[in-house]
C-alpha cells in the first residue's frame, strides 16, 4: 500500500543533519534533553516535555499534530520525581494524543485522540486503536492490538508487523514533501492581478 504525498511549507519545518523534520509550531521545552535520533518528522501543535526529564526518540518515528509528550512522574512522601521516556524505532503517533508512559518500544502504532496513562509500558510491535485510554502502569505485551477506554486487549497482531511498521514509517517520510512558500505567494500575487 503506498502512502499519499503529504506537503509542507518548507519555511514552516527545521530539518536538522540527521533528516529530523520539526515544526516551527511545535513546542520542545528543555531542547537540551530531548533527543532524536535521525529521520523523525514532528508536526505542528506538538509539546515535549524536556524540562521534566530526558525524552529520547528513535529513527523513522512520527509524530503528529496536537500530541504531548512528558516523562512520567511518580509521587513520594517527599515530592514528586520524574523519570525519562524513551521511544524506539518506526513509532508512528496520531494525532492530539497525549502520552505519558515509561516506556514505547520500537514498531508501535498509537492511533488518534490516545491518552496512554502514567508509566505505561508499550512494548515492541504493538498497536493502539484511535480514542483509547490506558490505564496507569498499563503493560502492552508484544503483537497485541489495544482498545477502548479503558483500553484492553482486543486481538493478536500478525507476525509480520515489524516489517509493516518499518514500511510505514519509511514511507510517510518519503511522501512528506516540501514545497517552497514562494510558489504560493506567485500564484495569490498572480490572482489579484
Amino acid at each position: 500500500m503506498e502512502l499519499p504525498d503529504s506537503y509542507y511549507f518548507k519555511a514552516e519545518y527545521i530539518e536538522t543533519a540527521s533528516g529530523n523534520k520539526v515544526s516551527r509550531y511545535s513546542v520542545l521545552c528543555g531542547s537540551q534533553n530531548i533527543i532524536l535520533n535521525g529521520k523523525t518528522i514532528i508536526q505542528d501543535d506538538c509539546i515535549i516535555r524536556g524540562d521534566l526529564a530526558s525524552v529520547r526518540i528513535g529513527r523513522h518515528c512520527v509524530i503528529s499534530q496536537g500530541t504531548v509528550i512528558r516523562p512520567p512522574f511518580k509521587k513520594f512522601s517527599k515530592g514528586v520525581a520524574f523519570f525519562p521516556l524513551q521511544l524506539g524505532d518506526h513509532v508512528y503517533v496520531g494525532k492530539d494524543t497525549v502520552i505519558n508512559a515509561a516506556q514505547i518500544g520500537s514498531y508501535v502504532h498509537i492511533g488518534n485522540n490516545c491518552v496512554i496513562g502514567r508509566r505505561c509500558i508499550l512494548k515492541d510491535c504493538c498497536s493502539i486503536a484511535d480514542n483509547t485510554v490506558l490505564p496507569p502502569e498499563t503493560v502492552v505485551p508484544p503483537f497485541t492490538y489495544f482498545a477502548g477506554s479503558p483500553g484492553f486487549m482486543k486481538s493478536d497482531l500478525p507476525e509480520c508487523t515489524q516489517e509493516m511498521m518499518i514500511d510505514m514509517t519509511k514511507s510517510y517520510y518519503q511522501h512528506f514533501i516540501p514545497i517552497k512558500e514562494e510558489k504560493k505567494s506567485k500564484k495569490s500575487k498572480d490572482s489579484k492581478s
